[in-house]
């Protein structure tokens, strides 16, 4: 199911990480703090399975605003990547913003391009990973994921976990931008991807 541009660009799966892959929590500051939601090791599997890149993008302000250190955020994505391991899962990718205009730390203190809903972690993993943003999706439970999709042409799913039920009620009715699918979860989101690429994939070898 690889789809691919003439130009060797692939399509693959942005994810957002706290609230779509695991529980909603605030800020992360103990590894017992983070837990994977159901069914997203078996969702992630089913993109490794069609052979569609899975690369996370997550904002982690609370690095620059001196809530944690950066040991932690490695130990945790440590964490996540065993857990997704043991069910068979893996992600292809893990790219995080750590800045702020008010962070504690001199070094993360700016007005960064990378911090969704800009897209340049979006474009930062496309250049070295060799994605299309175009032809890509851009998964989230906040509607900063939905505008990260619009800003890299990418399609956006909302995701109802996390923050994402609430967002749809109270944050979406007044967005001009909206997503293209709305799921429950990872594991719909994922089955509504892998059905549209079906679709992708007919049509393209009727053309051929």
């Amino acid at each position: 199911m690889k789809i691919k541009r003439k130009d060797g660009l692939r399509a693959a799966v942005f994810l957002d990480r706290d609230g779509t892959i695991n529980e909603q929590m605030g800020y992360i500051n103990h590894i017992c703090r983070f837990h994977l939601l159901a069914g997203v090791g078996d969702a992630i599997k089913k993109l490794n399975d069609a052979d569609i890149p899975v690369v996370v993008i997550s904002n982690q302000s609370g690095l620059a605003r001196g809530y944690f250190p950066e040991e932690l955020l490695i130990a945790v994505h440590e964490k996540m990547n065993r857990l997704l391991a043991d069910e068979g899962a893996h992600v292809d990718g893990i790219y995080y913003c750590p800045h702020h205009p008010e962070a504690k730390e001199e070094r993360f203190r700016t007005n960064c391009n990378c911090r969704k809903p800009k897209a340049g972690l979006v474009y930062q993993a496309s250049e070295e990973m060799g994605l299309d943003p175009e032809t890509s999706y851009v998964i989230g439970d906040r509607w900063s994921d939905i505008k990260t999709a619009a800003n890299c042409g990418a399609t956006s799913i909302l995701v109802r976990t996390g923050y994402g039920r609430g967002d749809e009620q109270y944050i979406g009715p007044q967005q001009e931008i909206q997503p293209d699918f709305r799921a429950e979860d990872l594991s719909e989101a994922v089955d509504w991807i892998l059905s549209r690429q079906n679709m992708l994939t007919v049509g393209a070898d009727k053309k051929a």
